[in-house]
């Protein structure tokens, strides 16, 4: 899973809201920040959730968000 479509990487964020409540993820905006913000922590250091060949930080976060290893969180929730 290299090159994810938008809808897919939303899909899979916003699999665990529950019926009736507002998504997590409703635009492409919030993919590119959540997964730019998680390339970021890559290059400062942290260690990538997913094992690969993949080198490149932001392909490393765009796996880890398919993947389901990271979670976005809303304006109302925290860490």
């Amino acid at each position: 899973m290299l090159h994810p479509s938008y809808s897919d990487l939303m899909q899979v964020v916003n699999s665990g809201v529950e019926p009736g409540e507002s998504p997590v993820v409703n635009s492409r905006y919030s993919i590119v920040m959540a997964t730019s913000k998680r390339a970021r922590q890559i290059i400062a250091g942290e260690e990538p959730l997913v094992e690969g060949n993949v080198q490149k930080p932001l392909s490393l976060a765009v796996e880890e968000l398919g993947q389901g290893k990271i979670k976005i969180l809303g304006d109302d929730e925290e860490v």
